[in-house]
């Protein structure tokens, strides 16, 4: 067990002080340079994982239940992981690799069927065990399918409920307002 083990704090959305949440929005915005305060509105009931440094939240990732499709399999409750960050003057220092790693062994325990989440940093994510898909993506939005062409960062981090799965074949979200990955 390392140092950051002991210092991640899981916190569920019902529980977060509003202190909290701020902290969370403002090392959000440092790490992406916008303001996910609308973003948030949109998800259920999110379990906020959290790393603090003399009392300040320094790095930050929430699991978010989605719902994933393969094709013609079943739905598969997906816990979705967003806002994954670390303050910038703490980077490349191991945070977020803990965050993820707990992420996942949360989204375990909570049993889900598999993790997935959308980024632009494929190498880092793949070194901790999550798979890029593939195949194409769309969004399925009251009954209708929405092609996501321009959507390449979704990754998928498989856990032990998860079935076996193509990753050339197409992959559906289900429409939740926001981003739609």
């Amino acid at each position: 067990m390392t140092i950051f083990q002991n210092l991640i704090e899981i916190i569920p959305c019902s529980s977060l002080s509003s202190e909290d949440f701020q902290q969370i929005m403002e090392l959000c915005h440092a790490s992406y340079n916008e303001d996910l305060r609308e973003l948030f509105t949109y998800f259920k009931h999110p379990i906020h994982l959290v790393i603090r440094h003399k009392g300040r939240i320094v790095s930050h990732a929430c699991i978010v239940e989605r719902w994933l499709k393969e094709g013609d399999a079943p739905l598969m409750r997906t816990a979705y992981i967003e806002a994954v960050c670390t303050a910038p003057e703490l980077q490349s220092q191991g945070y977020a690799s803990h965050i993820m790693r707990r992420a996942v062994t949360e989204a375990e325990g909570m049993e889900f069927d598999v993790a997935a989440l959308c980024t632009g940093r494929f190498e880092f994510y793949g070194r901790l065990g999550w798979e890029r898909w593939r195949g194409p993506l769309y969004c399925r939005r009251d009954g209708e399918l929405i092609p996501c062409p321009e959507e390449e960062g979704v990754m998928l981090c498989m856990l032990p409920r998860t079935p076996p799965l193509n990753h050339s074949a197409p992959l559906f979200i289900e429409w939740r307002g926001g981003e739609i990955w």
